[in-house]
């Protein structure tokens, strides 16, 4: 991680001087006193864009000032700005004792905020950066003839998608609620789930062209302030051309960049994200984009459902140990197969082993590029079911996959064992409730695959102890990747392979959260039973 600090360090200290000599020139430009100077800095800046509306009125009794406002068609609410702001300025303004202060003094802005707008969220400029941002983020711009500062006001509005359902972490039991891609709705929906006054919310930019807004929430006393500050410094480090997607802010500051594991979690659920952020983590939000991320990840959170939490603590601790258990048939179960059928004949039963033997006469190919080969006509499959139309994509992923295999069968170019192994490997890399850690599986399954012909089960072990040793290896901002497990700590177990009933668990992460750790401070009221009798 050192090395990628230093090479972003490196990146901007190679900046040419022209470049930043012009940076910074632009951010230091300010607002001209004359209304036509300040409105062909725009026109010129902007290229004359059809999407800028520039509308020029004037503003008093018989139109002593001359007044502009600007804004972006699409993205601000047009009938907001003729009913609230034009008629403030061009019709009731004329009827008060306002119009005694429209004159050239330094009261005049303060004058319309406070007197003649009809609108909440105002504030005033002076730089010309701050006009393009606020501008092209749907505001509308006031400007006024004479005066070197202008006024922001807040008018976004733009077509958007709204709180629908979640479609990549569907549940039985829970809120049915996911993230949009406005990153206010998402604030507020994290808002609403977690009433606390110390939540708090922090706001940067990110990217020089997309000045995309991103947000990091944490509660103030329950979060570790090393990683709070961790967060911070490497949103700070990011400078990039544009950020579209909250995978870009993840692939800048994640810890490790070579492991096929996932060291940052991500969610399109509120109830995810606020159950993380009550547990000491931070969660951060981008304009853009319906999935936020969370910090630190451990290796035991990518097998947590929000659903293990609403039902009983016996139903969910069975369906945990299946997840786990699933993990090693998807990562293991084709590679201990090669192994068996390659080298090690002597470990499978006389019966099935005559069977094998049977099935794979007259098949070409060894185990190994039998698996290898439904393996990718698996893969191939299922990208293509993602990427067609819904109508058709599942039907035709389990109509080819039946097809092909069939085929591949009756022609004798693949056992009928090795379609099982690999169906039985598919359906439980299905199992886990987040895609990041099932691709993980997938990438690593061909390594397994690979050591498992060369070496036997020889092969499989070292290839495991390799796999442990790196998973031990990484760490999430500070915090060890598989914590509980290594460092083995006997507190928090009782969220890790099972889960307990909830009055147990009143304790917060210890590595996570090491301030206000108790989430419930009786926890012995808490457990349920009839009230004994007194």
């Amino acid at each position: 991680m050192g090395f990628f600090y230093e090479k972003n360090k490196n990146q901007l200290e190679s900046t040419t001087p022209s470049t930043s000599q012009a940076k910074e020139s632009f951010e230091k430009q300010t607002l001209q006193t004359n209304l036509q100077d300040n409105i062909k800095i725009v026109k010129d800046t902007l290229g004359e864009s059809t999407d800028i509306v520039i509308r020029e009125f004037q503003i008093g009794k018989e139109g002593v000032l001359k007044a502009g406002i600007m804004y972006t068609d699409g993205l601000s609410d047009a009938p907001a700005i003729q009913n609230f702001i034009m008629e403030s300025l061009m019709l009731d303004i004329k009827d008060t004792d306002v119009e005694n202060e429209l004159s050239l003094s330094p009261n005049l802005m303060k004058t319309l905020k406070d007197f003649a707008m009809t609108v909440g969220e105002i504030k005033d400029f002076t730089d010309i950066d701050e006009l393009f941002l606020s501008l092209l983020s749907g505001d509308v711009i006031l400007l006024i003839d004479g005066y070197s500062e202008g006024l922001i006001i807040g008018n976004k509005r733009w077509a958007e998608r709204g709180v629908t359902e979640s479609t990549t972490q569907t549940v039985i039991r829970g809120p049915r609620e996911a993230f949009s891609e406005n990153i206010r709705i998402n604030t507020a929906l994290v808002r609403r789930k977690i009433k606390d006054p110390q939540l708090w919310v922090e706001s940067r930019i990110i990217g020089k062209r997309t000045k995309t807004n991103v947000a990091v929430m944490y509660i103030k006393g329950i979060a570790k302030d090393d990683i709070v500050e961790e967060v911070r410094l490497r949103l700070n480090r990011i400078d990039i051309d544009g950020i579209l997607e909250s995978g870009n802010i993840e692939e800048l500051i994640q810890d490790s960049q070579k492991s096929p594991f996932p060291t940052v979690y991500h969610s399109e659920r509120p109830d995810v994200v606020a159950a993380a952020i009550l547990e000491g983590r931070i969660a951060i939000l981008i304009d853009g984009t319906p999935f936020v991320l969370t910090v630190p990840a451990l290796f035991v959170q990518f097998f947590q459902s929000s659903e293990d939490y609403y039902q009983r603590s016996d139903i969910t601790s069975l369906v945990r140990v299946l997840r786990f258990f699933s993990f090693v048939i998807a990562l293991l179960a084709p590679a201990l197969f090669i192994a068996a059928t390659t080298f090690h004949h002597e470990m499978i039963p006389t019966a099935l082993l005559i069977n094998l033997a049977a099935q794979r006469e007259g098949v070409p190919f060894p185990a190994f590029i039998e698996a290898v080969i439904m393996e990718i006509t698996f893969e191939v499959l299922r990208e293509a079911g993602l990427r067609m139309p819904r109508a058709i994509g599942s039907a035709m992923s389990i109509v080819g996959a039946f097809v092909i295999g069939t085929a591949a069968v009756e022609a004798g170019m693949i056992s009928a064992a090795m379609v099982i192994i690999v169906s039985i490997t598919a359906i439980a890399s299905f199992v886990s409730p987040t895609y990041d850690i099932a691709m993980s599986v997938r990438i690593l399954r061909f390594v397994f695959m690979g050591l498992a012909a060369s070496f036997g089960l020889f092969g499989v072990i070292v290839g495991l102890i390799a796999l442990i040793l790196h998973l031990c290896s990484l760490r999430s901002f500070g915090i060890p990747y598989m914590y509980p497990i290594a460092p083995f700590n006997i507190s928090d177990q009782k969220d890790t392979f099972i889960t307990v009933p909830i009055w147990q668990m009143f304790t917060r992460p210890r590595l996570i959260s090491q301030q206000n750790i108790k989430r419930q401070q009786n926890p012995t009221a808490a457990k349920p039973g009839p009230e004994k009798d007194q």
